[in-house]
């Protein structure tokens, strides 16, 4: 029997049953990055935890049955500026082009490491597609058509070439739910503590831009609403057009219920807890009033804070840390792993000591690991299905390991993303991480051993203290081998 899924859902404030909308089309859509940088270590918790509840979705309704929507931001000023940066000499749609393509590339090739699923592990060739990555600027038209319905329904306005979404014109509308109602916050509140942009043509300090106009520095397209100026889309309307394209609308002739607004709403929405406000408020804003509907998404599932030992992760404070600088030092799976340590909903302290605890135990759990499969065991699933309780994941692990149960904790663990090295892989890949040469650490201790052999301690104890040096600890076994491993 499936286990029976449970997730804290923001939107009402306590561990739900879930209940898919169709078991046979479950639909997910997760806030994914803006392309202008390398992504810094807050920003690989997301993809860790929803990577993760999409194999756990797929093992309890098969691979076949759940669709994973994990959006690129490839439109923004931060974009823009570095553009200007990096190509000042080109133009600058071509100059955008080129740092989002880049920055998308280093994304992917940083985020594989850390062994999530990419669109072309899961997807088939003549089927639905199950996992999209889809990208803001392919979908202006959508974002463009929504924009059209919230001015005809009153719930947006034009102002100096700009649209805006009007938060006191949706508190007058029947069927959509009240600004502010899934932060929990009043409006009073969300204005007190927003960084609002009071700008003259807004009706409301609390009204925000769907569209604005473009400058000769920005990329542009035609504009909603009869403004005769191109502009470009605000930052949040993207997700409500991403999401309605690929979890409603390419689903209209697949779902299997008969009430409308099912069919107007999908199963969960993800992101991190900093996007509860503003962004995911406007999200069910925009949405909710577009399509006249109470809802959005029916669970809404966010991860805690990251900080970095024990400070916020700052560039000031020298503790900025880019997942791709931490590749550097460390396998993707550590990283991985590390981060499920901790629960998704909680706050992390990402440190070097939980890092080599981390990378312990997977060197442990390379070198008995048996096996080729893929499966959850029934207790690890049932940790899971309990709002991804990912530490006692981690305990039932350790209890397969102690049970000597080595082939269903390798099935465990490469359905969870891990062992995708062989083992003669993964020690290569780690000491080439510390910079330790593997050939040079074998010579050595092979003078080592005749320097035994012919009783010159002396020479012995020198070499030993050469490794020491190099962080390599020489461990001489019962049966005459000799081991060795780096320490950090």
């Amino acid at each position: 029997m499936a286990a029976k899924l449970r997730f804290y859902n923001t939107l009402t404030r306590s561990k739900d049953d879930f209940v898919p909308i169709d078991p046979k089309n479950v639909r997910l859509y997760v806030c994914g990055p803006t392309v202008y940088d390398y992504a810094h270590i807050g920003n690989a918790r997301p993809i860790i935890v929803f990577d993760l509840l999409f194999r756990l979705l797929r093992h309890v309704y098969g691979a076949g049955a759940v669709t994973y929507v994990r959006n690129i931001t490839d439109v923004d000023d931060k974009i823009n500026a570095r553009a200007v940066r990096d190509y000042p000499d080109l133009p600058h749609n071509e100059a955008i082009r080129l740092v989002t393509q880049k920055t998308e590339a280093q994304f992917h090739a940083d985020i594989r490491a850390l062994g999530v699923l990419m669109p072309d592990d899961v997807n088939e060739p003549g089927e639905p597609p199950r996992f999209v990555e889809p990208r803001a600027t392919e979908h202006i038209d959508e974002m463009r058509m929504i924009i059209e319905r919230l001015i005809a329904r009153g719930a947006a306005y034009v102002a100096e070439e700009h649209v805006l979404f009007s938060v006191a014109a949706m508190q007058k509308l029947p069927n959509v739910p009240q600004y502010g109602a899934f932060s929990k916050r009043s409006l009073d509140e969300l204005l007190s503590g927003a960084r609002v942009d009071v700008a003259p043509y807004k009706r409301d300090p609390m009204d925000f831009v769907l569209w604005k106009p473009s400058g000769s520095q920005d990329p542009a397209w035609p504009s909603p609403a009869g403004i005769a100026t191109p502009g470009r889309p605000g930052w949040h309307i993207e997700c409500s057009a991403m999401a309605w394209q690929h979890l409603i609308k390419a689903f209209e002739t697949r779902l299997s219920c008969d009430d409308p607004a099912e069919r107007e709403t999908f199963d969960i929405h993800g992101g991190g807890i900093d996007l509860v406000f503003p962004h995911h408020e406007n999200e069910i804003a925009q949405s909710c009033c577009a399509f006249d509907m109470p809802r959005m998404a029916n669970v809404w599932m966010h991860n805690g804070f990251l900080q970095v030992e024990s400070e916020k992760m700052s560039k000031s404070l020298g503790n900025f840390l880019t997942i791709h600088d931490l590749l550097k030092d460390w396998p993707g799976e550590v990283l991985r792993f590390n981060m499920l340590r901790t629960h998704y909903r909680q706050p992390i302290d990402w440190t070097v000591r939980g890092l080599e605890e981390s990378e312990k135990t997977l060197d442990r759990w390379y070198g008995i690991a048996q096996g080729e499969g893929a499966s959850f065991s029934p207790a690890v699933a049932e940790a899971l299905a309990d709002d991804l309780n990912t530490p006692r994941m981690i305990a039932e692990l350790h209890a397969l390991d102690g049970q000597g149960a080595h082939e269903e904790l390798g099935a465990n663990l490469r359905a969870m993303g891990f062992l995708s090295d062989t083992l003669g892989a993964w020690k290569a890949r780690r000491q080439a991480s510390l910079a330790v040469d593997p050939a040079a650490v074998e010579a050595l201790i092979a003078a080592r051993k005749e320097a035994r052999a012919a009783k010159n301690w002396a020479e012995s104890d020198r070499i030993r203290d050469e490794l020491a040096a190099l962080n390599v600890v020489v461990k001489d076994n019962k049966d005459g081998t000799t081991t060795w491993e780096v320490a950090r």
